[in-house]
């Protein structure tokens, strides 16, 4: 088994021979300081010892998370010249001391505020299943780090979609926790409301361990779990609609699979508990009128410096009064309210993670309106759990011959983020079998 610093060497290898395909998935490469702690991890590893799962394992940051030393971008060309950060981000800290190697800091999104992933600043990442396509964002270098085996873990953000919707239009696994579970501190934001961190990896098991680790706790193997019984539900209305044939067959399929090993699936008539959240902002959403108070000063010192896409939404947030904002906040804590005590008639939900796979890139860079409906659809499914604050999991599903990934969203009930985990394992399993 070739050790850390062997594939260490041979993810740089393979990204100097990207181009500039690689300054596209990585904003900044740390390759000295990779190799001292793949150098160190290999020689615990001969000594028989280990800071446990994420020991030895290559790593990379979103370009939004500070690394000390080097300056946090977000995304923006205007943050380029920022001070360095003086401190890791806590995350940043904890994947460190249990021995992860931190290959460099992943491109995405400017600010995080979207889920397309495209970047007119340092440029667009192509799918790691077809360049031509974009990689989802607003994690976009996250996800394509992952799906090509640059590294063997990603850590992202998750605001409405961004670590789960790089993770299935990349075809590997991405876990968004309950928000509570782990810091935020030395995160650029984007929504104080609704930002979460997680990983983006090959396996539950690595999201899981990673997770554990984000989260300040020591990680334990999943306890294996079995589908027979288990209570799915399949939350009716707005997840299922606009959806490719391609996704409903796959999903579908997915869903025999389960069944297959004894999971209970029913169909829920929360129709209004899925619709809510986008009924709710109609208006205006939470996050836009969040990212129009982070971006208060810029938004009138330095506006052409924004991505014109990024702007637009954010003068639509400036637009929202204080009442209408206040308002929501409180309609959203009735309606979590609502979700919480739903959740109690199912083990987990089950749907799409995305309605679509992965479009390409030239269209949405040359039209406008197409880009934002296309980023709203993209949006769509995940962000109604970031509103609600459950855990969620985008697992790939069994690739079909020439198509682009698809991937299915399991849900958990909030603060239930090692049961959902678990299941998931289960679930991954089953797929994997079918």
């Amino acid at each position: 088994m070739p050790t850390s610093a062997e594939r260490l060497a041979q993810s740089l290898q393979t990204l100097n021979s990207l181009g500039d395909e690689a300054q596209r998935i990585f904003t900044q490469l740390y390759p000295e300081a990779a190799q001292e702690a793949a150098q160190a991890a290999d020689q615990r590893a001969a000594r028989g010892l280990s800071l446990g799962p994420l020991d030895g394992k290559l790593v990379s940051i979103k370009d939004l998370l500070d690394v000390a030393g080097q300056v946090t971008t977000a995304g923006a060309k205007m943050r380029r010249h920022s001070a360095p950060a003086t401190h890791d981000a806590p995350v940043v800290q904890r994947l460190r001391a249990a021995g992860a190697v931190i290959v460099g800091k992943t491109n995405m999104t400017e600010f995080a505020f979207s889920g397309v992933g495209i970047n007119p600043h340092f440029g667009t990442p192509g799918n790691a299943a077809d360049v031509l396509h974009i990689p989802g964002g607003s994690s976009s270098g996250a996800g394509v780090s992952v799906g090509r085996g640059l590294v063997d873990i990603a850590i992202g953000s998750d605001t409405g979609g961004s670590v789960r919707i790089p993770a299935a239009f990349n075809g590997v696994t991405g876990f968004k926790p309950t928000q509570a579970r782990v810091s935020r501190d030395g995160a650029f934001p984007l929504s104080y409301t609704l930002d979460a961190l997680g990983p983006l990896a090959r396996s539950v098991a690595d999201c899981a361990a990673a997770d554990a680790i984000m989260a300040g706790t020591i990680p334990q193997a999943l306890p294996p779990r079995s589908l027979q019984g288990l209570r799915i539900g399949l939350p009716q209305g707005l997840p299922w609609t606009d959806c490719s044939a391609e996704v409903l067959a796959q999903t579908e399929q997915a869903i025999a699979s389960l069944q297959a090993q004894g999971a209970s699936i029913r169909k829920l008539a929360w129709q209004d508990l899925m619709a809510a959240p986008a009924q709710l902002q109609s208006e205006g959403t939470l996050i836009a009128a969040e990212a129009a108070t982070i971006h208060q000063q810029a938004l009138v010192d330095t506006r052409d410096a924004f991505d014109p896409r990024v702007l637009s939404r954010m003068d639509k947030g400036r637009a929202l009064t204080a009442p209408y904002y206040i308002q929501l906040l409180q309609q959203r804590q009735q309606w979590i309210a609502r979700m919480d005590a739903a959740m109690q008639e199912v083990d987990l939900l089950l749907l799409p993670t995305i309605a679509i796979t992965a479009p390409a890139i030239a269209p949405l860079l040359e039209d406008d309106s197409a880009f934002f409906a296309a980023n709203a659809l993209i949006l769509r499914n995940t962000s109604i759990f970031n509103f609600y604050d459950l855990p969620a999991i985008s697992l790939p599903l069994p690739r079909v011959a020439g198509s682009l990934p698809v991937g299915l969203m399991l849900v958990g009930a909030r603060m239930q983020d090692a049961n959902l985990l678990a299941l998931a394992a289960a679930a991954e399993q089953a797929l994997a079998q079918a």
